[in-house]
């Protein structure tokens, strides 16, 4: 990892968008780990101003990541499908279903957020659903960034490491939020973490990252010892003070219910691990109509934010992995630390 990343630790914070800001990867960079910022929800100003601030409070290296989605033509019929399926919600709220916008909640990778990076120069770029368009991609390597992006299945790694990529993160089945498959739609496809890091490490150079289930000491060894040069870990970070996770999410995370987790494509129209809630369990947590992703989080987003109000998450993406016995509302330094098995 010192050679690959300039860290000191094999601890990679995986990028949450949504539940972060440069606060949580300030605090794992200046552990020792690598410290993550979500780009698909800022804008261009706003990436600026948080990686300076990374670069203002931290000397440890950051990746910064980004999305590699096609966004979908505007569907009026599928639109239309899809606030009818939430009218009775939208009754119960008191929500004018005909007042609220459309319109996608992330935005992939482009030519516009390459002047940020030129400036700033982060040391890992990574991307989640491939990778983007050569011509973009080449400019990233030119920075000198090192390049990185998620593979669910021995398929997609070997795609990747045909394309260059410094690194791949081996992401199992049993993580939280996003699946970042790109070659195939089918979820049988993709194993487990502890499935799938030993058989992409076995079929590709490059080093591997797991991700998906690591949640303590005890994980972080296991995917080591399969071959994995780091792990990315998630969920367990979402209960530290320096992440942005919302009070109904982080309440979740403490209850019982959050040993359920679903695959779900309800609030963004693609594929996600979360913590099973009320809209999952009465729509089915994998359904047909949702618009395709992001368009399907615009029509949800006035009854969360009804809901969250009265500290309800209903309807909100409770986002979280399998393994959720690694959440502890500690200092994220003192949690990257442990993972780590190195004293604070």
């Amino acid at each position: 990892m010192t050679n690959l990343f300039g860290t000191t630790l094999p601890i990679v914070q995986a990028p949450m968008a949504g539940v972060q800001a440069s606060a949580l990867a300030i605090a794992v960079g200046n552990a020792g780990g690598l410290g993550a910022l979500p780009a698909a929800m800022l804008s261009t100003d706003a990436l600026r101003a948080e990686l300076t601030a990374i670069r203002d409070r931290t000397r440890g290296p950051v990746n910064v990541n980004f999305f590699c989605h096609t966004p979908p033509p505007p569907s009026a019929e599928r639109e239309a499908a899809w606030r009818a399926a939430l009218a009775p919600y939208y009754a119960e709220w008191g929500i004018d279903s005909a007042s609220m916008p459309a319109g996608p909640g992330r935005t992939p990778f482009g030519a516009e957020a390459l002047p940020v990076l030129a400036a700033l120069r982060p040391a890992v770029v990574s991307f989640h659903f491939g990778l983007p368009a050569p011509e973009l991609l080449a400019e990233v390597r030119a920075l000198g960034s090192k390049i990185v992006s998620s593979a669910t299945t021995v398929a997609e790694a070997c795609w990747l490491e045909a394309r260059g990529v410094d690194a791949i993160v081996a992401q199992g089945i049993e993580a939280g939020g996003h699946r970042g498959h790109f070659l195939s739609d089918d979820l049988t496809e993709q194993p487990g973490t502890f499935a799938l890091v030993p058989q992409v490490v076995r079929a590709v150079r490059v080093p591997v990252i797991a991700a998906g289930g690591v949640a303590d000491r005890a994980t972080v060894l296991a995917a080591l010892a399969l071959g994995a040069v780091a792990v990315q870990v998630g969920t367990a970070y979402l209960l530290c003070p320096e992440a942005t996770t919302s009070p109904p999410h982080r309440a979740a995370l403490q209850a019982d219910d959050a040993r359920h987790t679903a695959l779900t494509n309800l609030f963004s129209g693609r594929p996600a691990r979360g913590i099973v809630n009320r809209l999952m369990r009465e729509l089915g947590p994998l359904s047909a109509k949702p618009p395709a992703f992001p368009l399907a989080a615009a029509a949800l987003a006035p009854l969360r934010a009804a809901a969250e109000k009265q500290g309800r998450g209903d309807f909100s993406p409770l986002w979280a992995g399998q393994n959720i016995s690694g959440c502890a509302a500690i200092p994220a330094a003192d949690l990257t630390r442990a993972l780590a098995g190195v004293g604070s």
